[in-house]
Formats: structure tokens, C-alpha cells, sequence
């Protein structure tokens, strides 16, 4: 022990006399480390560590599968809800949710909250008891039971000062009074929704369920033992669903039996992060090469460090120092090196999950759980030592051996170094090239398919000019359906005498925002089976002047008007995607009809609009039907009105505060107790659809920055470092009579040759590897030739910079003091 302590303090000496080294050194090991513990750190608190409630593995998301309708996955129903819960032998319990959101008043100034809807067994499927008060029963969750709501830890903190008294009041929720049973503790968090303010019971009726209406998520927790297998192997419930609840209105039986619809359980893990998985071992492999590329760097100083210590490290040997004493010497160094840089590093990574945590891109699950934790600081244990074992291999291998007594020989003689001695610093250069230009190719290829993602018509213009927000207008506020749409228009009217708005619309649902309402829709004189049922459309509810406001071309004929609307004309829109599949073009499909069920009335195609990318730009265009927002005989209802529907305003004031304050008294001079939800620019939910996009470029290009960055170093440092060593060399020739020129030019040559190799290799891994993230990549090839050129191109110019830099110091070499100094 004490010969470790006065070697250490040796070492600490040593490198305390060398600072410039020193902090070199830890620079670019901190530059490393950071990169790779920030990166691991989200791996490990989104895809690694388990889901934060008990027995995490018990938890599955409850999915469908229907092969004879080519539907792949699809939620639940209340009707399978009803019969799982009572007669599956193989899950402890099952749960059904939803998102909502709801209007409060009473309390305060009205606001709208965002709300999760749940059966009673949900919340303690999750094992969490609340902090105040009780969860719901099954007598909460039973129609016609006294209306009950819980609060979240946030929301009671935020409208209710966190007072405990808050349990057993009342606030008004949709216009409906509900009790407060109880608040949620501060650690809850629904899976990786956004915190709800408040959540409410289903409270399904029984006995006014049917078939169908897939709308809900559910999940559940298997008994013990019992695999996921075995649950999607039970198909006995499915037929007795089938023979417990009717058709809807309109709807056969034999539809949904030839449907073939089978469980498709998973676990609840794999609904909650989704296919990010992909992203991140990508953004993980690509900093581990940068890691690979720092330690290249390091062991190339090293090298040059431990060739100015021959001399010493052979005197030590002759004078009886084992090889594997000045292995451990060197070892030592490096290790102290490694853990010196890690500890800075793993400052800097904490510093960037700080920010992380604040831009953390839409789409990136489980950002609450990212953090250095016990995993992510053994892991930032084991790459630095990993680390200094790799860096230190190479001066060892090289400098502890046998030969160490040529040192003695050699003494202190400056000759030129042979080339051997530069053939594992010009390796090492290589490496870093290579892998410089797959991380730059990574980054290139990301930049391509972001430009293709932003050269996507989405189907709108100028989102940052649209206002969007949402207003509910509940049943204690409006009872007839005619009533409801009336106020909307009225709304919108006033929200159009709003100086510098230029136009307004109202939709049910917004471009951008994912998901909505899907059903099949049925043509007129075209003969179906019985059961079959043709493709699912994405419905949407619409006003006049929806289309122009967000300047979406009418491709053939007109859109719907407030005469079409408040008359309950049977019409409809159709996009044009729809249009060239049923009919092969927009003209053909006007006049033609459709409706959603056999009970409906047969809607006339007026117009036909151009396609939207409701789900990004980066998924094909939705197959859409637009409805006027008030209808007879739709969906087999008699009447049918849109009450909750989304606001956009067109206009150059969009975003500024006194503009959205107008917004709200314009729509609060029309009832008061209208709050307004998701106020937004469209641009918002634009960027939000490439925001996974966004984050892999950001990361791929930091990383190939700092590959680029140590690469140039890399090369700077061997041609710098061989410069000095090859004085007496430069000084003959100069006396024999070489030009600046020439010598300058020899040694481009060797960094541009270094490079050359360097890229070949790097060209052939990434060819290799950037196959494995084509799905990442959107309309470009893995192999695409501008990417690979550019970043080809790009690595040669600048390494021919950091070749030529330290190449001119040939200008200042003496022929005559170079060959006196030998």
C-alpha cells in the first residue's frame, strides 16, 4: 500500500510538472464521457429501468388484433371491458382510460384542464393509494351514482393552496357538480401522459352498450405465472362478447365475427416508450464512437509523452525496474487520467440533462426518470476505466518491452524518428478519421431526410399565422344541437371582428395533432358481403371558411356552407386521396354518395380537398372525410352536433400575449364560463411532428462536430509532433538545396494520405452501418451519394487545413542550427 501511495504521488507529480498535457488530456476525455453518460443516461431512464409501480412486470397494455380487416392493432371497447373483467382467467384485474378534456367553474376564473377518464380497478391496477381521501368504487363507476372526481397532486397544489379540506367539496366539472373523493400523491404519474388536473369515472351503462367503439386504451395485470402468450392463446372471450352485446344501429353481427378479432397483449413498458428504442441505441452507438475516437486522441499524446520518457523509463530498467513495474506505472497514469476526466465529464453530462429535461423534443418518453442515477454512474465507472485501459494499451505494448534499452543508447540524440516509431500514432489517426466520417455521414444522411421532411406540402400554409385553441360547449350550456353550432358561429364571428385577423375557421380536429375519429364509410351503388366493411376513414367535422383559413386547396367542386349546415343538407367532402382511390380522380367523385351506417342518410361529395398529413409529414396523408359540424342521421344518431371543437385564426398578430387576450374576451363576451384549452400556433403541432427528427440531428451532429473536431486535432497534433521530430531531416534537405515548398508539401502529403486511408475505411463501415438506421431516414437512401461526397469532401478539407497549419513550421527551422543541434 505504501508503495502504491508514493507512486501515485509520483504520477500526480509528474503530471502536475506537464499541465498543458494535462488539460488537454482531460478536455477530451470529459468531452467523451459527458457525451456517452447524457446518451446513456436517457437509455437507461427510458427503455432500460422498469415502469415506477410494483411488480412492473405484471403490467400489459390490452390491445386487439384484426387480421380480416387488415387491422394490426387497435384499443378497446367497453363491451370487452365488461366481459374480460368478469370472465378472463388469466389477468388479476383490467382497466380501461382515456383522455379528456374538461371545463371547471365555480372556483376561480373557468379554465379548461386536461382530465383522464378511468374505470374504477385502473388506478389500483397501478398500486398507488392516494395521498387524501379514497379511490373510486365500483359504486363511483356505476350509472346513475353521485358524480364523483379526484384531484392530482399538481392541480389541488395550484386551485386549492394544497389544503386538505379540499376533500368532500364540490367543483363544477362540464357543467356537472362532482364531489372530491380524493388527491393523487406528488410521485403519481400515469404512465407518460402529461399530469391531468382531474379524473373521473366512465360510469358505462350496462345495459346501453354495443359492439364496437374501439376507443379506449387498456391495461391490465396478469396473474402470477401466466405469460403474455398464453393470454394472446385465449380466444374463448372474444365469442362471448360477441353473443353478450349487440350490433350498433346500422351494423351486422357477421361484420365483426369476420373481423376476426384476437387479443394482441404487450407489455404496458412497450406502449409507454413506444419505437423510440431505434433512435436511442442509434444516438448510443454514435457517441460511443466518439468516446473511441477521444481514447485514439488520448493514446496518440500518450505515445508522444512516454517517447520523450525513453531515456528515463530505460535507465529505470537497467537499473532492475520489471517490465510489468513500468506497465503499472503507465497504467496508473492513464487510469488517474481516465477517473479525472470521467469525474468532469460526468459534471458536464449533469449540467446537460438539466437542460435536456427543459427541450427534451415532443415524443421523447419517460422524461421525468432521466437522471444520473446507480446504474448511469457505474456505467460512467466503467467506460472510463474501459477507457484508460484502451489508451494506455498502446504506449505500453510500445514502450515497456525489451527494448527499452536502446533508450540508453540512443541517449539524448534527436535523431529523426524511424518510421516504425510513427506507425501506431498514423494507425491511430486513421482510426479517428474513419470514424469521424461514419458519425458525419450519420449526421448528413439526418440533414437529408429533414430537408425532405420540411420540402412536404403538409397540406397547409403558413402554420405560424394560424391561432388554434379549443372551446367544449357542455349540455348545461347549450342543449340543442342547433344552439351549439349557432354559438360556435357566433364565436367565430366575433373572433373575425378582431383587428388583424383575416379569416377564421372551426374543425373538430386540428392538422398535425395524431389520431381522431375513424370509421368506415360506405358507397352508393357498390354491393357489400355481409359482415365485410370497407377501409377506415379519418373523420373530420368542419365550418365555411375552415379550408381557406389554413389555406387548403379545394382540388373539384365547393365546400360546405352554414345554408348546407343549418338545413342538415346531406353533404360531405372527401381528400383527394380518397377521390383517386374510389373514383380515380377528384371530378369523378363529385355527385357520387356515401354514408357511415345503413341507418344513415345517403351525403352527397361536393367538394374534394387536397390531402393533409394529420399525422406528420413523415406518414403517408390520412384518408379523410369532412362533415358539416350539425347533421340528422349520422352515426344512427337522429341529431348530431360537434361540441367540442378547435378555433384557427389566421392572422400576423398570432402568438403575442395582447392578441390571445383578446382571443379569450372575445369568447368570454359570448358566455364566460367558456374556458379556452390548447392555445397554440399551428406551428407548434408542425414542429412538434418532427421533433423526434429534430432531436436525432441535434445529437448526431453534436457528435459528429466533436468526432470532426478530435479527428482535426488528431491529425494537427501527428503532423506538428513529426515536424519536430524530423528537424535534422528538413535541415539536410534544406542545405542540399530543398524549397519551403517542397518540405511544406511533404508533409500535407502524409496527413492527406493518413486521411485518404481513413476515409476509405470509413466509407466501407458506414455503407455497413448506416443500414441499420434506415428507419430513421425518410425519402433517402442509406447510401446516398450526397451525403456520403459532402461529408467525404468536407473531412478531407479540413484535414488538409490541419496538415498544412503545422506543416509551415518548416519555414522556421535553421539548416545550419539543426545540423549544429546534432
Amino acid at each position: 500500500m505504501e508503495s502504491f501511495n508514493s507512486q501515485l504521488k509520483h504520477v500526480l507529480r509528474r503530471l502536475g510538472r506537464a499541465p498543458m498535457f494535462t488539460a488537454i488530456t482531460l478536455i477530451t476525455l470529459a468531452a467523451g464521457v459527458s457525451g456517452n453518460t447524457v446518451v446513456f443516461s436517457v437509455l437507461e431512464g427510458v427503455l432500460l429501468k422498469p415502469l415506477p409501480y410494483p411488480k412492473p412486470d405484471e403490467l400489459i397494455g390490452v390491445w386487439h388484433t384484426a387480421p380480416g380487416i387488415q387491422l394490426k392493432d387497435f384499443d378497446m371497447s367497453p363491451s370487452d371491458y365488461f366481459i374480460y373483467r368478469e370472465q378472463n382467467r388469466t389477468m388479476q384485474d383490467i382497466g380501461m382510460y382515456s383522455g379528456d378534456s374538461v371545463s371547471v367553474t365555480g372556483v376561480a376564473e373557468p379554465e379548461q384542464v386536461p382530465a383522464l377518464r378511468v374505470t374504477d380497478g385502473t388506478l389500483p391496477l397501478l398500486g398507488i393509494p392516494p395521498l387524501l381521501g379514497r379511490s373510486f368504487t365500483k359504486q363511483d363507476d356505476s350509472p346513475g351514482a353521485p358524480e364523483t372526481v379526484m384531484l392530482t397532486y399538481g392541480y389541488w397544489r395550484r386551485k386549492f393552496g394544497g389544503d386538505a379540506s379540499a376533500i368532500g367539496r364540490n367543483i363544477i366539472v362540464d357543467g356537472k357538480s362532482r364531489q372530491i373523493i380524493g388527491v393523487l400523491p406528488q410521485r403519481f404519474h400515469f404512465l407518460d401522459r402529461d399530469d391531468p388536473a382531474l379524473i373521473t369515472p366512465f360510469q358505462f351503462d350496462r345495459s346501453k352498450v354495443n359492439l364496437g367503439n374501439f376507443s379506449y386504451d387498456g391495461l391490465a395485470r396478469l396473474m402470477p405465472g401466466v405469460t403474455l402468450e398464453q393470454v394472446n392463446a385465449d380466444a374463448r372471450m372474444l365469442p362471448i362478447v360477441m353473443r353478450s352485446f349487440p350490433a350498433p344501429p346500422g351494423f351486422s353481427i357477421k361484420l365483426f365475427e369476420d373481423a376476426k378479432i384476437g387479443p394482441n397483449v404487450r407489455p404496458l413498458k412497450r406502449d409507454v416508450v413506444g419505437d423510440v428504442g431505434s433512435v436511442l441505441w442509434v444516438l448510443m452507438g454514435s457517441i460511443g464512437m466518439v468516446l473511441l475516437i477521444a481514447c485514439a486522441n488520448v493514446a496518440n499524446l500518450l505515445l508522444v509523452r512516454v517517447e520523450a520518457r525513453r531515456q528515463e523509463l530505460a535507465v529505470r530498467a537497467a537499473l532492475g525496474a520489471s517490465r510489468g513495474r513500468i506497465a503499472a506505472d503507465l497504467l496508473l497514469e492513464s487510469v488517474l487520467l481516465g477517473l479525472l476526466g470521467s469525474a468532469v465529464g460526468l459534471g458536464l453530462a449533469y449540467a446537460a440533462l438539466r437542460v435536456l429535461a427543459v427541450i427534451a423534443p415532443a415524443g421523447l418518453p419517460r422524461v421525468r426518470e432521466i437522471g444520473i442515477d446507480g446504474p448511469v454512474l457505474l456505467f460512467t465507472l466503467l467506460i472510463s476505466l474501459l477507457a484508460s485501459i484502451l489508451f494506455a494499451s498502446i504506449p505500453i505494448f510500445k514502450h515497456a518491452g525489451a527494448r527499452l534499452s536502446t533508450g540508453i543508447r540512443e541517449g539524448g540524440r534527436a535523431l529523426s524518428q524511424s518510421r516504425e516509431q510513427h506507425r501506431a500514432r498514423s494507425v491511430l489517426v486513421v482510426v479517428q478519421v474513419a470514424l469521424a466520417l461514419v458519425l458525419l455521414i450519420c449526421s448528413g444522411l439526418m440533414i437529408r431526410t429533414f430537408r425532405a421532411l420540411t420540402n412536404v406540402n403538409p397540406g397547409f400554409v403558413g402554420p405560424a399565422a394560424l391561432q388554434t385553441f379549443r372551446i367544449s360547449i357542455v349540455t348545461a350550456q347549450a342543449k340543442e344541437d342547433e344552439k351549439v353550432v349557432r354559438m360556435e358561429e357566433e364565436i367565430s364571428h366575433r373572433l373575425a371582428a378582431i383587428p388583424g385577423v383575416s379569416s377564421v375557421g372551426i374543425s373538430s380536429k386540428l392538422p398535425m395533432t395524431g389520431q381522431g375519429w375513424t370509421d368506415p364509410v360506405f358507397l352508393e351503388g357498390r354491393t357489400y358481403a355481409e359482415g365485410q366493411l370497407p377501409p377506415l376513414r379519418r373523420f373530420k367535422f368542419v365550418s365555411p371558411g375552415f379550408l381557406g383559413t389554413l389555406g387548403m386547396p379545394l382540388v373539384a367542386g365547393r365546400e360546405i356552407t352554414w345554408n348546407d349546415t343549418y338545413k342538415k343538407i346531406p353533404v360531405a367532402m372527401i381528400s383527394e386521396n380518397v377521390a383517386h382511390e374510389l373514383w380515380h380522380g377528384p371530378s369523378a367523385a363529385l355527385g357520387k354518395r356515401i354514408r357511415v351506417s345503413t341507418k344513415d342518410d345517403w351525403r352527397e361529395i361536393i367538394g374534394v380537398v387536397g390531402d393533409v398529413y394529420d399525422d406528420g409529414v413523415s406518414k403517408p396523408a390520412t384518408t379523410s372525410v369532412y362533415w358539416p359540424l350539425l347533421m340528422d342521421h349520422f352515426e344512427s344518431d337522429d341529431s348530431f352536433a360537434f361540441r367540442d371543437v378547435a378555433f384557427v385564426l389566421r392572422s400576423s398578430r398570432t402568438g403575442s400575449e395582447s392578441f390571445l387576450n383578446e382571443v379569450r374576451q372575445a369568447v368570454w363576451s359570448m358566455n364566460p364560463n367558456l374556458p379556452l384549452a390548447e392555445v397554440h400556433a399551428l406551428d407548434f403541432f408542425y414542429k412538434r411532428s418532427m421533433a423526434r427528427t429534430s432531436f436525432t440531428l441535434i445529437m448526431l451532429g453534436v457528435a459528429g462536430s466533436m468526432a470532426l473536431l478530435l479527428g482535426v486535432v488528431g491529425i494537427y497534433g501527428v503532423i506538428a509532433y513529426s515536424v519536430s521530430q524530423r528537424t535534422r531531416e528538413i535541415g539536410i534537405r534544406m542545405a542540399l538545396g530543398a524549397q519551403q515548398k517542397t518540405l511544406t508539401g511533404m508533409f500535407v502529403r502524409h496527413g492527406l494520405a493518413l486521411t485518404g486511408i481513413g476515409v476509405a475505411c470509413g466509407l466501407a463501415v458506414a455503407i455497413v452501418v448506416m443500414r441499420l438506421m434506415s428507419s430513421l431516414l425518410f425519402k433517402v437512401s442509406p447510401v446516398d451519394p450526397v451525403a456520403y461526397g459532402a461529408a467525404s469532401i468536407g473531412l478531407v478539407a479540413t484535414a488538409f487545413l490541419a496538415s498544412y497549419l503545422p506543416s509551415r513550421r518548416v519555414s522556421t527551422v535553421d539548416p545550419v542550427e539543426a545540423l549544429r543541434a546534432e
